[in-house]
Parts: structure tokens; C-alpha cells; sequence
């Protein structure tokens, strides 16, 4: 059943940065895909009263604002990594209900690889050694080996193998092959991934998202104010967020994340069940985080995702079509995906999506994952109002 206001706010508009060989300005292409937004919303700048942007400045949105010329009268800048976007619109939805706003732009950019050619310090993703992660630093205990060895426990525990963790992957490019935008196109098989340089056992290079630049943003409304607007409106029909920890002596279960949390409000709110989903777009910065969210979100029970991904189920054709565009592992990773996957969903709900577009598409969900499954953000869209 569903709870609360879910349906009351929709998405009107969203929109990406063109891609580019090198980048210099994170503001720049939050400026392009933020008017490109707002111009595929049929609103202007001048209508936006709130903004939600985080990892660009000191001041993320108060810096955003002054760029792009906006003095909104409700912000946020949540910042849980990865996951923050899913978070963001959560509260942003929950603000138009409210009334607290009624044209909120969510935004961001990333000259993440770029930083990396020019050899810039922050680009390395040092998350420093303050507070709980003082304890870890000292081991050089990275984020991919993090990963790693969450990966590890699970094929340990449940028999998944590196063969169907490769799928995902595999999978991934399948799906980037008819996205123009996607930085690697061209197909993949399981061996060419196992063969691949190590990076962190098991993860060879394949196994990990690519680094790129990118910008996206979009646009919330209330379902009221979109009747009144030229394009089709993407409902919010559920929310759900969560978090962990960052310790990762305190992760309670190297199998399990907090999209098991999220997943689950999402789903109560939006009034829907997995079974009922007919595309996913999902963090996948590795490619067991796919796996694992998957089992998280209920699509499949826990242990078996390994054999859930390894039929091909995960492509386009496939009976759960899942990350669309190629995802982080093939279409672009700019620091943080998780308002690229909002995007990618409200094509394919609108019938946007060119030849990539899934038949009918009427329910997606959305799922964001933040810093070694220490946060998570669910969103249930729909194409029809509930």
C-alpha cells in the first residue's frame, strides 16, 4: 500500500553535458546539463526556488547557485557519496510535497579523469586517514579492495564465481553498443575480462567503472505543476535511503548492503514489488556492487545473484534489462553516478531512448550506492501516475 504523498512530485526534465575529451571546469558542464534541463522541462532559469548539488566546492550549492545565477529558497547538499543524487531527489520530492519548493533543480559535474591527466592531488580518490578511517590507512586497505574482498566473502559463502561477476560486465558493454555517448562500445566477452590486468583480487581492470567527465541534472515539479508543462513527467513514486558505515570492521555483513533497507521503503512507498519492474538502473562502480544490490533490492534471493546475472538476464532483451546506457563500467563513471542513472531511467520511461529503448517501459528503479556499501538511495519511478 502505498504511504505518505508518493506521486506528488515528478521529474520534468533531465538532461546530460556533452561529453568531451578533456575538460577543465566541473561548473561548465553542471551549466549545460542544468539548462538543457530546465529547457527540457519548458521552464527557465529564473523559475528554479531550489537546488540540490553536492562535491563541487566548500559551499556545493551556494557556489552552484552563484554560477548559474539562482537564489533558491531551499538547498540540499547531502553528501553520501555515490548515492547522494537518489537521496537528493527523495528530499527534494518530499520539499514540492511540502511546499517548500516548486521548481527544484538537482545538478552536478565532474572533471574527474581530466584532474587525472593533469596529475591534480584530489583526483586520486584520497579519502584521507580523519576520524574511523585513521584505523584502516595504515594497511593501504583502498576502496577497490574493499570491494575486493566483499567480493570474495560472497563467492566463498555462496559458490558465485568470477565467471558470472565477468557477466556483469559483459553484460554492461552489451548494452553500451547502441549508446553514442558511452566512452567503450565495442562488445567484450568473459574471457577477455578474466584475462585482464589485476587490479584488486578478484577484480581484474573490466571488473572496475572507467574514470570520466560528465555532467547531469534534473528537474522536479509537482505532478500539478507538470500538466501545464510540454513533456511527459516521470512520477517519484517511492523513496528510500540508508546508511551503513564506514568502518569496515563495523560492516555487520560483507554480503549484504544498505540497499537491503532502501530497497524495501522504496518499494512499500511506491506500492510495487521487484517482479513488477521493467528496467534498473543501478550503481555499478564494480561489478559485484551490481551483483549484491540486486540481491539486496529482492530481485533475487541472497546467494543467487551469481546465477540471476549469468543467462544474459541483464541486457537489453534480457528479462530484467538493467544500466541501459553501459553503466559505469562502460558508459561514463565521473566521480559519482548516481544522477546519471536518474537520467538513463526517465529516458527509457518516457520512450526516449532510441535503439536502446525497452518495450513499454512503465517502472524502474533506480538504486544509488555510496563509498564500500556504506550508503544507499532507492527511487521507484513510473511512467503513469499512481
Amino acid at each position: 500500500m502505498r504511504t505518505g504523498s508518493a506521486g506528488s512530485a515528478v521529474i520534468a526534465g533531465v538532461a546530460l553535458a556533452d561529453p568531451m575529451k578533456v575538460a577543465t571546469n566541473p561548473y561548465g558542464l553542471v551549466a549545460q546539463a542544468s539548462l538543457r534541463a530546465l529547457a527540457d522541462a519548458g521552464l527557465s532559469p529564473a523559475e528554479v526556488d531550489g537546488l540540490a548539488s553536492t562535491s563541487l566546492g566548500t559551499l556545493a550549492p551556494i557556489e552552484v547557485g552563484e554560477y548559474l545565477g539562482l537564489r533558491p529558497r531551499w538547498i540540499d547538499s547531502t553528501a553520501v557519496g555515490g548515492a547522494s543524487w537518489e537521496v537528493m531527489i527523495a528530499h527534494a520530492a518530499d520539499a514540492i510535497t511540502a511546499g517548500h519548493a516548486d521548481v527544484v533543480l538537482v545538478t552536478y559535474g565532474s572533471t574527474a579523469k581530466s584532474d587525472l591527466r593533469r596529475g591534480l592531488r584530489t583526483a586520486n580518490l584520497n579519502w584521507g586517514s580523519r576520524g574511523p578511517l585513521q584505523w584502516e590507512a595504515p594497511y593501504g586497505h583502498t576502496l577497490i579492495a574493499k570491494y575486493a574482498m566483499a567480493a570474495r566473502r560472497h563467492m566463498h559463502e555462496f559458490g558465485t564465481t568470477i565467471e558470472q561477476l565477468a557477466e556483469v560486465a559483459v553484460s554492461a558493454r552489451a548494452n553500451a553498443k547502441d549508446n553514442l555517448e558511452a566512452a567503450y562500445r565495442d562488445p567484450i566477452t568473459v574471457d577477455e575480462v578474466l584475462s585482464g590486468r589485476m587490479i584488486a583480487d578478484p577484480f581484474t581492470k573490466l571488473h572496475c567503472c572507467l574514470r570520466s567527465d560528465g555532467g547531469a541534472a534534473a528537474v522536479l515539479v509537482s505532478a500539478e505543476r507538470a500538466r501545464d508543462l510540454p513533456g511527459r513527467p516521470v512520477h517519484v513514486l517511492g523513496t528510500g535511503e540508508s546508511v551503513s558505515h564506514v568502518s569496515t570492521s563495523q560492516w555487520g555483513d560483507l554480503t549484504s548492503g544498505p540497499a537491503a533497507v532502501s530497497g524495501r521503503l522504496a518499494f512499500e512507498r511506491a506500492g510495487v514489488r521487484p517482479e513488477d519492474i521493467d528496467v534498473c538502473e543501478i550503481y555499478d562502480a564494480f561489478t559485484y556492487m551490481l551483483l549484491m544490490t540486486l540481491e539486496d533490492l529482492g530481485f533475487c534471493k541472497k546467494g543467487e545473484g551469481g546465477p540471476f546475472v549469468a543467462d544474459g538476464r541483464l541486457r537489453l532483451g534480457g528479462a530484467l534489462p538493467t544500466n541501459t546506457d553501459g553503466g559505469g563500467l562502460s558508459a561514463c563513471h565521473p566521480g559519482q553516478r548516481g544522477l546519471f542513472l536518474v537520467v538513463e531511467a526517465v529516458r527509457q520511461l518516457r520512450g526516449e531512448a532510441g535503439p536502446r529503448q525497452v518495450p513499454d517501459a512503465k517502472l524502474a528503479c533506480v538504486s544509488g550506492t555510496g563509498g564500500w556499501f556504506c550508503s544507499s538511495g532507492t527511487l521507484i519511478l513510473g511512467a503513469e501516475a499512481p
